[in-house]
């Protein structure tokens, strides 16, 4: 093992050693300016200044063409350059850090009054702040005195300040992406401003993988940006759900396990069998390990659930997030993108002086969508199921009075400060809510902290950032039978006394304490008091995490720097589970019927660590090198130790001292993975209209040590075209590009089989002793694999007021990690194997269209996204190597799923369904009776898939004078869902399908018979045959709104702070459903059991009101 990590360290030495000695033939030296040129078109100089400065040029192409200046430098700064380049055509320009921004300006065209017209005064001072329509103050607008170059440049606070001996000038506001605007002084010593946005507003840099930097024309794959306005828009406890409807090709399901609860996140498909399908998040450029406690398994057996890692990010530290839904887009970040990637990119502190800002929202919750009841027809005298008369008057019973109204409050304060050469972000929030059950509640408190500093002339960049996360949560909720409140309450007899239950508890003279009252017993489905499993069966869990991160750049030359970061992420957890005296159930079996305590305590640790080097160089006038490559390191590590079982004397004494010693459970587990990497990547650009780009990364995984390939390599290629720039396209049409990809990622096998290579066997601990292994050592195992290939279009049209996106893409994965039987004769039960493959293929399409009407800015974007999965192989003649033993299979249920080769993954199946006759109709007995029969052979019928057909997603904001409205449209079409749940209230006779069927004295069969509809569902329902209880998936809603109005500051005078009020919803309104509960929630994130209902918690409708203040 240590011959092999020398090998490893001695293999990433020589690959920086071999990047160095590259690096130095490139080495040049000064930061000044050289430029001789004629007056010519400006794409024409910005070639010239890209091959001799560090300094990278953006604009928008209508620019392209407009003539500058003809300058003659020589070593001087690139500030005179441009000023010499660009007096008097039109353009103004900013530079921030290494990149220069150009934009038309009004200055530049105005021809100045003659000296002698130029009325003058002694030098009076200018100051104003500078805002956009909502209020917030824009950073970096030019403020200048027509006509001259007096002027400055607003700071962190939109505030900017100069003197001039012009009297009542008219001062020229511009801005990047914002229309330039003149204003008359006319004697104000103060001047405010509100600038407009220019509807074709481009989106010229974006973060791509390991936070580097590139422009969006070069990228030859699909990158989304979603801002850090629209995440707060309407905020959520757990903010990942608000990118649902938000970007095309991802599918997000918020879980049902209550407030706080993790989510599902898929990007184009599932497409490992028996590993992980959910994205990879990424912090700042650093990818973090979210561990999901919300894969809870589903059916009646479900397990305690808990949050997730990534719900710990407060919204309001968040700048913008990037969505990289292929792996092409992620191929550096390693084996855990091939999922896809979410990057998050947080706040950093601005020049200028202290701004706070202050926001708070407050949320009232109910049930969106639940079953529909009957109330009509009672119980029969000592039945519990509700199939007796109808009753004179109804019952007054209603389920979701049993529901409370929930509550969300989110409050945060950020500030931000600085200097050129020191920037500091600081913030404080806290989010707590309760849910729509009984002591169901999540508590959450962020602190962090950045600071970002400039050393040696601003050649050595620090930015250091650290996080402290407290959470809270109790009694995450579980679906299914077992101490699920909700089945006890639906199933509740309409003709019995609901008060009666709700005192709970009851004293009990013999035991001398109030115990459970429950006079129904479990009816086969372990049914207990409701309000004693939400109030005595307790599972408060208590977390505290830190994260801390450090980079440090140094600039070796103007081209080149190399950049080391580090992340540390702890999280600590401690769990109880305090179940009261005089339960029932599974659990409590042979207790002694005083409670049960469990208590845990565990750790998850993450530290990550890398170093690159970058370049960005020009060759002559046309070719551009920007390349990276690195090293990097990750160790996670995950222990826990804890204790439980029943209490022996004293009731609901929960406390280890107060267990049966004899059958106290201890337990405790442990798991460590290391994962290192060489990578690097290079894009060599031809005239700013050809890009081409390649990666490629070497892993070296410790879940593969003594495999067959413990190492595994995989490549991406990249090319992408402007179109537009090449040929001479129509005038509507402002930009064009087409660009394509193909890629490989690999991954290591999945965590479950973790130590079983060569040298790594684990074995089981039973009775203090190893077990014997059951399961044949492998060490052949080589990485799972996917293949992308993807093509699109980029086109903005109408001078980009009009976007349209187009994306087609194709993936494989394949060596998909099996477990398989063996034969009986066979030494071992069991072998892993490796083969199947996966495909996915689908579009993402985006179209949007912004505009400015008068004083109203609208701006509307629809995402479409349709993803087609088959399996197109599982297992053909595989060699076990034991006794000569070929293994085939075609289906398997190794996942947790059925998989059928040549069908989809999320295909649902029935093996069972009526019984029917010669004739092929439902057979119906002499007595009006039905039966159910098994498939002949052990046969399943395919009635449908969870996935949907395609998603559609319509977000829309229209602003007018500080006022403005946004709201999301979201849908669904295609697929099918299951409901376990309406087939047991079918079954107890409290659904409104069954009352209905009793009034109208039948249940139609196939076949045209008509049937006892008690009789109808004793079997249909009783059984749970889903091949009767499958619904069309397809919903609309109006998923989130958001009306805010930014008050004048002409109303409060000086010295307020902006002040923004709000009114914000959630599921707002369910346009069109016809399933019994609301498709789009997941009761387990995992890769199966989706699409299906067993008693889950009802999805939510939030209705509140936001508050933001600006300092």
């Amino acid at each position: 093992m240590d011959k092999q990590r020398y090998e490893h360290s001695l293999t990433l030495c020589k690959a920086l050693l071999v990047l160095f000695l590259f690096c130095i033939p490139l080495q040049q030296t000064g930061a000044q300016v050289n430029l001789s040129t004629k007056r010519t078109k400006l794409e024409t100089v910005i070639k010239q200044l890209k091959s001799k400065s560090k300094y990278r040029f953006f604009y928008n192409d209508a620019l392209a063409k407009v003539e500058v200046n003809g300058v003659q430098a020589k070593n001087e700064p690139l500030k005179n350059v441009l000023d010499k380049l660009f007096a008097g055509t039109g353009i103004d320009y900013r530079i921030v850090d290494n990149v220069v921004y150009l934009s038309k300006s009004g200055a530049g065209s105005a021809t100045p009054k003659p000296q002698q017209q130029q009325q003058k005064t002694d030098q009076h001072t200018i100051e104003g702040t500078v805002t956009d329509a909502s209020g917030e103050p824009l950073i970096g607008v030019s403020v200048m005195v027509k006509g001259t170059s007096h002027g400055a440049v607003t700071d962190v606070d939109g505030h900017y300040s100069f003197t001039t001996e012009v009297a009542n000038p008219t001062l020229v506001y511009s801005y990047i992406g914002y229309g330039t605007q003149e204003v008359a002084q006319q004697g104000r010593a103060k001047i405010d401003l509100v600038m407009q946005e220019e509807s074709h507003t481009l989106s010229d840099v974006v973060v791509t993988a390991l936070g580097i930097k590139r422009s969006e024309k070069a990228l030859s794959y699909n990158v989304q940006k979603v801002s850090g306005e629209e995440l707060t828009s309407v905020k959520n406890v757990n903010f990942i759900n608000s990118l649902n409807g938000a970007v095309a090709g991802v599918n997000i399901n918020a879980s049902t396990t209550g407030v706080g609860g993790p989510t599902r996140v898929i990007m184009r498909g599932t497409k490992s069998i028996t590993g992980g399908n959910n994205v990879l998040y990424v912090i700042d450029g650093v990818p973090m390990f979210n561990k999901n406690g919300g894969d809870i398994g589903g059916g009646r057996y479900s397990s305690q659930p808990s949050s997730e890692g990534i719900a710990d990010i407060n919204p309001d530290d968040i700048e913008s997030i990037n969505v990289l839904t292929g792996p092409s887009a992620a191929a550096l970040y390693g084996s855990a993108a091939a999922n896809g990637v979410i990057m998050i990119n947080t706040k950093r502190g601005a020049e200028g002086k202290v701004s706070v800002a202050v926001s708070s929202s407050m949320e009232f919750s109910d049930p969106f969508i639940m079953p529909e009841f009957q109330n009509t027809y009672g119980n029969k005298p000592g039945s519990f199921e509700s199939w007796g008369d109808r009753m004179a008057s109804s019952s007054g019973f209603n389920p979701k009075d049993f529901f409370n109204t929930g509550h969300s409050y989110i409050n945060s304060v950020t500030l931000t400060t600085g200097t050129k050469t020191n920037k500091t972000y600081v913030s404080v929030a806290s989010t707590n809510a309760t849910g729509i059950l009984e002591n169901n509640a999540y508590n959450r408190y962020n602190f962090t902290a950045r600071n970002t500093s400039d050393f040696l002339n601003d050649k050595l960049h620090l930015d250091v950032s650290g996080s402290y996360i407290i959470q809270n949560t109790d009694n995450m909720y579980r679906p299914g039978e077992y101490y699920n409140p909700l089945p006890a309450v639906y199933l509740f007899p309409r003709g019995e006394d609901w008060s009666a239950v709700q005192l709970y508890k009851r004293y009990d003279a013999a035991r001398k304490f109030a115990v459970q009252y429950w006079p129904y017993g479990d009816q086969g489905m372990q049914l207990q008091n409701p309000y004693f499993i939400v109030n005595d069966m307790l599972t408060p869990t208590k977390r505290k995490r830190y994260m801390l991160m450090g980079s440090l750049k140094y600039d070796i030359l103007p081209w080149l720097n190399v950049t080391g970061r580090v992340r540390v992420d702890n999280t600590y957890t401690e769990a109880e589970s305090r179940l009261h005296a005089s339960g029932t159930g599974i659990l409590y079996a042979g207790t002694y019927g005083n409670g049960i305590y469990n208590h845990s305590q565990g750790s998850d640790q993450q530290t990550y660590m890398d170093i690159m080097f970058n370049i960005d160089k020009s060759f002559g006038q046309d070719y551009r090198l920007t390349a990276n490559a690195g090293a990097s390191l990750e160790d996670y590590r995950s222990s826990s130790v804890g204790f439980g079982g029943p209490i022996l004397k004293v009731p609901n004494l929960f406390s280890s001292a107060a267990l049966d010693p004899e059958k106290a459970i201890p337990s405790d587990s442990e798991f460590r993975k290391r994962g290192t990497a060489i990578f690097a990547s290079a894009e060599l650009s031809w005239k700013d209209m050809v890009y081409l780009t390649m990666t490629g990364r070497n892993d070296w995984s410790s879940l593969l040590v003594n495999a067959k390939e413990p190492s595994f390599f995989y490549p991406s290629v990249g090319l992408s075209a402007i179109i537009s720039k090449m040929v001479k396209l129509p005038e509507v049409i402002s930009f064009m590009k087409v660009r394509g990809s193909c890629t490989e990622v690999g991954s290591p096998i999945p965590d479950r089989y973790r130590g079983v290579t060569r040298g790594t066997l684990t074995y089981p601990i039973t009775n203090g002793v190893p077990a014997t292994r059951t399961i044949m050592p492998f060490f052949d195992f080589k990485a799972e694999r996917t293949r992308s290939y993807e093509i699109g279009l980029n086109l903005r049209m109408f001078e980009s007021r009009l976007n349209f996106d187009l994306t087609w893409y194709h993936s494989n994965t394949y060596n998909q990690t099996f477990l398989a039987e063996l034969s009986a004769t066979a030494p071992y039960s069991g072998m892993y194997i490796q083969a199947g493959d996966i495909a996915n293929s689908g579009i993402e399409m985006s179209l949007g269209y912004g505009d400015k009407v008068g004083q109203i800015e609208f701006d509307s974007r629809l995402v479409y996204s349709r993803n087609v999965n088959k399996v197109k192989k599982l297992v053909h003649n595989y060699d076990t190597g034991v006794d000569g033993q070929i293994i085939n299979f075609t289906e398997t249920t190794a996942g947790g799923g059925f998989i059928r080769e040549g069908d989809s993954m999320g295909d649902v199946y029935v093996t069972k369904v009526l019984k029917r006759d010669a004739t092929g109709a439902i057979a119906v007995g002499p007595d009006g009776s039905l039966a159910s029969m098994d498939l002949p052979k052990g046969e399943r019928i395919k009635i449908g898939n969870t996935n949907p057909d395609f998603t559609m997603g319509w977000r829309n904001s229209i602003s007018w004078k500080g006022l403005n409205l946004s709201f999301l449209i979201n849908a669904r079409f295609g697929g099918v869902v299951t409901s376990a749940t309406q087939a047991v209230l079918d079954q107890f006779g409290v659904s409104k399908a069954s009352a209905e069927a009793r009034d109208r004295g039948y249940v139609e069969v196939a076949g045209g018979l008509k049937v006892d509809p008690q009789k109808y569902y004793e079997v249909v329902a009783n059984q749970q045959l889903m091949a009767y209880y499958y619904y069309n998936a397809t919903n609309v809603r109006l998923q989130n709104v958001s009306l805010n109005y930014t008050l004048p500051k002409t109303w409060l005078g000086q010295g307020w702070p902006s002040i923004t009020v709000g009114v914000i919803a959630n599921n707002l309104w369910m346009i069109y459903n016809k399933a019994p509960f609301d498709p789009e929630i997941a009761a387990s994130t995992g890769t199966y059991g989706q699409g299906s209902d067993y008693f889950s918690a009802p999805s939510l409708r939030n209705i509140g009101f936001s508050l933001r203040l600006q300092f």
